[in-house]
């Protein structure tokens, strides 16, 4: 960052006044400019014993295959943007029930919330983000081809849990990028 977006002056990077980490704070209006995590949401799609997974159409991980799960937007609940999200990528309407997974991201500052939801029904086609969404079994999941490892690590533990006829909430951080070759 490099000007304001209130009054458009220079902005530095120090610690302000009763702060303890660097921030970019303006130096003609003195405002304090926060750069904080961003927040992913999505769902596990269900329609029996099967989930929806979208192969991706954009960067990154181009492709490969994800639950449907985005940027939130200003302005709407977590629970919101995963419909919003699903909606968009898989032009598939859901009923979202529980949360069951978040994933802290902090080497590329986001936060991954994702729900259990229900398909409402079977009507649903590539968004502009996706190549092409289906369903899977979990015999199906493409895992060597799953595109980030908070999407592989949920599915992990959503088969766990259902085989054990229990769906529990996990927590997790994932400390650096997966490495692909």
């Amino acid at each position: 960052m490099k000007f304001c977006s209130y009054c458009g002056s220079a902005v530095a990077l120090r610690i302000p006044a009763g702060d303890s980490l660097p921030r970019h704070v303006c130096d003609g209006c003195g405002t304090i400019h926060y750069l904080n995590p961003k927040m992913i949401v999505g769902c596990i799609a269900e329609w029996e014993d099967r989930i929806l997974l979208c192969r991706r159409a954009i960067e990154p991980r181009h492709g490969l295959w994800t639950v449907p799960a985005g940027f939130m937007e200003n302005g709407e609940t977590t629970a919101q943007g995963a419909v919003r999200e699903t909606l968009e990528e898989a032009n598939a309407r859901v009923e979202i029930g529980p949360l069951y997974a978040m994933y802290n991201i902090p080497h590329i500052n986001q936060v991954y919330i994702l729900f259990r939801a229900r398909l409402l029904d079977l009507d649903f086609s590539a968004g502009a983000e996706s190549l092409e969404v289906r369903l899977f079994d979990e015999a199906e999941v493409p895992w060597e081809q799953i595109a980030f490892a908070t999407v592989r690590n949920t599915l992990t533990h959503y088969y766990a849990d259902r085989k054990a006829g229990e769906y529990r909430f996990h927590l997790g951080t994932i400390e650096q990028a997966a490495r692909r070759t």
